[in-house]
């Protein structure tokens, strides 16, 4: 296997999983309970497409001026804060999304497009406002320093992760708890915060 795909299925399935157990998830999640999951699922590709063109772009643009050492550094402490974080806020925002998920499946009465248009917006805020996948994708841009190879796995990522939560909203809704997606993704989170700091701490700075 050669190092172009250890490292695409390497952002692929890293970026996979932490998508299953971010925000995001959760309000793709209650859509897919309330509304038509293709509808859900074409609004999730559209938007994550938009937003991981534009998260990579930044993530190009910081490298130029900040050392990639320090980013894949920071990257990792920022994600086990951000795991802390969700432990500390996690009710709270989940019944802000369920919410927010409720209002979103109602607007489809004012019209299909409106509504779908409304649903794609409310995901790029969402995605934009910053999460997990949009950590992952800057680290993944300094690390590799390709951003056509960390814009198309983050995009196949994020894609196949929309097709898995609107499809199976229903029953994953029923097996998955909020609650349960929280924990599990406050230790995805610690995992892979601790893993990028620990093998950052090998390298150099420069």
């Amino acid at each position: 296997m050669s190092d172009l795909t250890t490292a695409f299925l390497t952002i692929v399935g890293a970026i996979f999983v932490a998508e299953l157990t971010d925000k995001d998830a959760l309000l793709l999640l209650a859509l897919a309970t309330k509304t038509n999951p293709w509808r859900v699922f074409a609004a999730g590709s559209i938007a994550f497409t938009i937003t991981s063109g534009i998260i990579v772009l930044v993530g190009s643009a910081i490298v130029v001026f900040v050392p990639i050492f320090w980013i894949k550094l920071a990257g990792g402490v920022i994600m086990i804060g951000y795991a802390f974080f969700q432990y500390a806020t996690g009710l709270r925002e989940e019944q802000d999304l369920a919410r927010k998920g409720e209002n979103l499946a109602k607007g489809q009465s004012r019209g299909a497009l409106a509504a779908f248009a409304t649903m794609v917006l409310a995901l790029i805020v969402l995605d934009l406002a910053g999460d997990a996948t949009e950590l992952l994708t800057v680290v993944f841009v300094a690390q590799f320093e390709n951003i056509l190879l960390v814009f198309f796995a983050a995009v196949l990522a994020l894609v196949a992760a929309s097709g898995v939560e609107a499809t199976l909203g229903h029953r994953l809704a029923r097996v998955l708890s909020a609650k349960k997606i929280r924990y599990f993704s406050i230790a995805v989170f610690l995992l892979i915060g601790s893993v990028v700091i620990l093998s950052t701490s090998f390298a150099i700075p420069s």
